[in-house]
C-alpha cells in the first residue's frame, strides 16, 4: 500500500538530518541515476544553488540529488557534503578526467527566526542526511528541512504557527506514481479543501485571522514585513518517462497545488520553488502527471502542518486552536 511519502516512487531515497534543539535541519532526495529534473520558481525571495542547470534551455543533464535545507543562504553550504557523498558513491556526470561531477540543486528556507544566530546546516550535515537516505517511508513534521519551519507571519513571531515537512502520493490510471514532498515555511496561511485556515497567523482575541483578507483592510503589524524570510519548497517525483520540458510542465502545474493550500502564496516575501524529476521507468502522460502533481502538492502542504510538533517554543496550529 502507498505510504503517502515521496519514496512511494520506486528507486527514490530520502534522508533527513535534524537538530531539534537548534531548530534546524536538512533533507536530501536521491533519485535513481538518469532522472531528469526541472524547476519552477515563483516566489520573490528564492535562495538556491545549481537551479540554472534545471532551466528549460539547459542541457538534459540528470539530477544526482536534491537538497532542501534550513539555515537561509548559509545552509547552501550543506550541498558540499551532499556532493562529497555522491562522489564517493560514484554518482554524477562522468567526465573525461576520470571522475564524476554530481549535479546537486539546492534551495533553502529562512529559519533563523527560530534558530537565532546559532546552528546552521553545513557540509557534514548534508553528508549525514545522505547517509540516512533510504527508500523506506520517511519522517514528516518537524524533521529535516522542516524542523525550523513556521507559517502565518502576518502578525510576527507572536502569532506564528509551526510549519514543517509533509508528503503525499497518488497513482495514475496507467500505474505511474506521482508523489510530493513539501517544506512549508510560508508567510501565508495553510488552508484546507474548503478554504478554512488550519494553520496561520494567530490573534489571541480572534483566533486565525486569515491573512489574505486582513491585508485588504488593515496595514500588517509585523515590523519586519518587508524582508523575504519565508518559503514553501516542493519536490515532485514521478516514475514516468518525461523530458526536461515535460518535467518543467509538471513543476509548473504543481504550483497550482501550492495555491490551493497556501494563501497568500508566491509573494515577494516568499522564496517559493517547485522541483520536479522523472525517473523514466514507465511511459505516461505529462498532462496527467501534472494534474495529479497539483493534488498531491496541496495534500503534502497540509500534511506538513498537521504532522508538525513544537520546536523552540513555537506552538503548532493544534496548540493554538486549543488555547
Amino acid at each position: 500500500m502507498p505510504a503517502d511519502r515521496l519514496t512511494d516512487v520506486p528507486g527514490v531515497r530520502v534522508g533527513h538530518w535534524t537538530d531539534a534543539d537548534a531548530g534546524t535541519g536538512c533533507t536530501v532526495i536521491v533519485p535513481p541515476p538518469g532522472s531528469i529534473g526541472a524547476v519552477d520558481v515563483r516566489g520573490g525571495g528564492a535562495s538556491a544553488r545549481e537551479t540554472e542547470l534545471l532551466a528549460p534551455l539547459a542541457g538534459d543533464r540528470e539530477i544526482t540529488a536534491l537538497l532542501l535545507t534550513g539555515g537561509s543562504a548559509f545552509g547552501l553550504a550543506a550541498a558540499d557534503g551532499v556532493m562529497r557523498w555522491c562522489e564517493e558513491q560514484g554518482l554524477g556526470i562522468a567526465t573525461g578526467a576520470g571522475t564524476v561531477v554530481p549535479i546537486v540543486p539546492a534551495a533553502v528556507i529562512y529559519d533563523l527566526g527560530v534558530t537565532g544566530n546559532g546552528r546552521r546546516p553545513g557540509p557534514d550535515d548534508g553528508y549525514a542526511a545522505c547517509v540516512a537516505a533510504s527508500g523506506d517511508p520517511h519522517g514528516v513534521g518537524s524533521v529535516g528541512a522542516g524542523t525550523g519551519a513556521t507559517v502565518g507571519k502576518l502578525n510576527g513571531r507572536g502569532g506564528w504557527c509551526k510549519g514543517g515537512l509533509g508528503a503525499a502520493s497518488g497513482v495514475l490510471y496507467d500505474g505511474a506514481v506521482v508523489a510530493a514532498l513539501a517544506v512549508v515555511n510560508a508567510f501565508g496561511d495553510v488552508i484546507d479543501e474548503r478554504g478554512d485556515v488550519i494553520a496561520g497567523a494567530w490573534d489571541d482575541a480572534e483566533g486565525f485571522v486569515r491573512a489574505s483578507r486582513r491585508v485588504r483592510v488593515a496595514a500588517p503589524r509585523h515590523p519586519r514585513l518587508g524582508e523575504p524570510q519565508n518559503t514553501t519548497l516542493l519536490c515532485v517525483a514521478t516514475d514516468a518517462a518525461l523530458g526536461k520540458t515535460e518535467a518543467g510542465q509538471v513543476a509548473r502545474m504543481a504550483q497550482a497545488g501550492l495555491a490551493r493550500a497556501v494563501s497568500p502564496v508566491n509573494t515577494p516575501l516568499d522564496g517559493d520553488a517547485v522541483f520536479a524529476f522523472a525517473t523514466g521507468a514507465r511511459r505516461s502522460s505529462a498532462f496527467a502527471c501534472g494534474v495529479l502533481a497539483a493534488e498531491v502538492a496541496a495534500e503534502a502542504v497540509r500534511d506538513a502542518v498537521r504532522a508538525a510538533t513544537r520546536v523552540r517554543a513555537v506552538p503548532t496550529a493544534l496548540e493554538r486552536a486549543s488555547i
